[in-house]
């Protein structure tokens, strides 16, 4: 039987990214929850540190600038991580996790593989970079979707989400990416012992 694992997560592209590693480690995804922005994830951690007492359960949030790293945030947010809480920093966000598979996003994009970064972890706003790939494709469709509108005010394009789980689900793939992504080969490996622990 495989291990079931909830999350909590900020968003719905880092829904489909922990699904996906999830999957990875040869576990089922269990209820996903949060979904609406750092600091509502930050007033339920107690809970769901709680709920690890009983259960695997993995929770995600991007690093962004709030630290130089991720060890101050975590310990900031949960002094005493449960022995089933797999508490995981992206640094410095989600997108820098998806940006570690060249190969996959310049496909998916449409785009020179060059044009991806080397180190993704490196990069200060991972999501503004992923926009401006998108920006570059050699698809209309595409930067339609995930490029914002000139004046419409927005950090990204209005299918940028759904463009994003449909790469997670569909093209990414977490082995490679962990080899360009330390924060990414980290939480892979918590997940891995919450897979195996019985």
């Amino acid at each position: 039987m495989p291990a079931i694992i909830s999350a909590a997560v900020e968003g719905v592209t880092d829904e489909a990214v922990v699904r996906r590693l999830i999957v990875h480690v040869g576990a089922e995804p269990g209820p996903v929850y949060g979904k609406s922005g750092k600091p509502h994830l930050k007033e339920r951690i107690q809970g769901y540190n709680n709920a690890a007492r009983h259960a695997p359960w993995l929770v995600l949030v991007d690093l962004d600038q709030d630290a130089d790293c991720a060890p101050p945030l975590r310990a900031a947010w949960i002094p005493a991580p449960a022995p089933q809480l797999c508490f995981r920093v992206a640094v410095r966000s989600v997108e820098a996790w998806i940006m570690a598979d060249a190969d996959a996003i310049a496909g998916f994009l449409g785009i020179a593989r060059a044009k991806v970064p080397s180190d993704p972890d490196r990069v200060s706003e991972p999501k503004q970079a992923l926009v401006n790939l998108a920006r570059a494709s050699r698809r209309k469709a595409t930067r339609e979707d995930m490029v914002p509108r000139e004046g419409s005010g927005r950090a990204v394009g209005p299918a940028y989400a759904s463009r994003m789980i449909e790469l997670v689900s569909t093209h990414w793939r977490p082995a490679i990416a962990s080899q360009r992504s330390d924060s990414l080969r980290r939480a892979i490996g918590c997940l891995q012992r919450l897979a195996g622990a019985p």
